[in-house]
């Protein structure tokens, strides 16, 4: 008899992917990591076929010849309902599974870095979102497709702004700030205009203004005070979202997790932990602070777990191996 998977789980980003196949057990029977999902850019056709190249090596190694019970997929870019509809068919045609849900890929955020599916996930990478969701189906989210949609701040957003205090301080329409000379430092470079210069010009790649994310954080934790600004309108902006995500789940009112990942928050500054503390001790007194550390791919096999007759034995399992 050969073996059987009860869950495939996808986790794609914008920069890589990771595949897990999942027995009824919990057990990870195999596994795999690809590039970055990004249908915006290649086309939806083109993106699902490099997904499909890391899942086949995942059912490969796993042993597994039939279809799952159900795939399990959390991608970014799937921001939008129609954009997770247009997905999960295009997912759903490669026969991977009996049957697919396609979610963002915050939502394996949260999974991962809750016991059950109930709570609030916030993550600040590059961009920043916010989605959360209850045992019964019912879900909070937003659009999270940038400023268009009102969205302000991850390492992308703080960089800029971090550019924007600093290129006005050298040139004197704004206040001074370390900023004007830590940026362009980080580079090598000895002036804001000559930073400015470079990204302009394409000598310094575009992908590069995140690495002015920790320059910030730096600056501001030796007390510059536009810097420290920046830093406490993330903060703000971490808890509009949470805060407005719980009250829309009717969880204002009782203990709940919120969930805090990417890699601006799961880099524990300091500063930033603990504004937001302070203002959602204020705002939401009930809400339980956690930052997840466990890999994504760990929530979309949860959520397809959730979907199965699993019980908590294989759910632990299963958060055993990732831990």
């Amino acid at each position: 008899m050969g073996v059987n998977a009860a869950v495939i789980a996808i986790d794609a980003g914008n920069s890589k992917t990771d595949v897990a196949v999942v027995g009824a057990d919990g057990s990870v029977l195999g596994a795999a990591r690809g590039g970055g999902f990004q249908p915006p850019v290649v086309g939806v056709r083109a993106a699902v076929d490099a997904l499909a190249e890391t899942v086949g090596r995942a059912l490969e190694e796993s042993g597994v010849q039939e279809r799952a019970g159900h795939v399990s997929a959390c991608l970014a870019n799937a921001d939008l309902p129609g954009e997770e509809e247009e997905l999960a068919a295009a997912v759903h045609a490669r026969g991977w599974g009996r049957t697919t849900e396609v979610r963002n890929d915050t939502f394996a955020i949260l999974r991962a870095g809750v016991d059950e599916p109930r709570g609030v996930a916030v993550v600040c990478g590059a961009g920043i979102n916010c989605v959360g969701m209850l045992p019964d189906g019912r879900t909070a989210r937003f659009p999270a497709i940038g400023r268009l949609s009102g969205d302000w701040g991850g390492g992308g957003g703080l960089a800029d702004e971090a550019i924007w205090f600093a290129a006005r301080a050298e040139d004197g329409r704004g206040e001074r700030t370390e900023l004007a000379h830590a940026l362009p430092a980080h580079f090598g470079l000895p002036s804001m205009y000559a930073l400015i210069e470079a990204l302009h010009l394409g000598r310094i790649a575009p992908g590069r203004r995140h690495e002015l994310a920790p320059v910030l954080f730096a600056v501001s934790a030796e007390g510059d005070r536009v810097a420290r600004s920046i830093v406490y309108r993330q903060a703000e902006e971490v808890v509009a979202m949470s805060t407005v995500a719980l009250g829309r789940l009717d969880l204002l009112a009782e203990e709940a997790p919120v969930v805090l990942g990417g890699s601006v928050l799961a880099a524990r500054h300091p500063e930033l932990d603990d504004r937001i503390a302070a203002l959602m001790s204020d705002r939401a007194p009930k809400a339980v602070l956690r930052v997840v550390t466990a890999p994504p791919v760990l929530g979309a096999a949860l959520l397809g777990l959730d979907r199965t007759a699993a019980g908590p034995a294989a759910r632990e399992r299963l958060r055993a191996h990732y831990a």
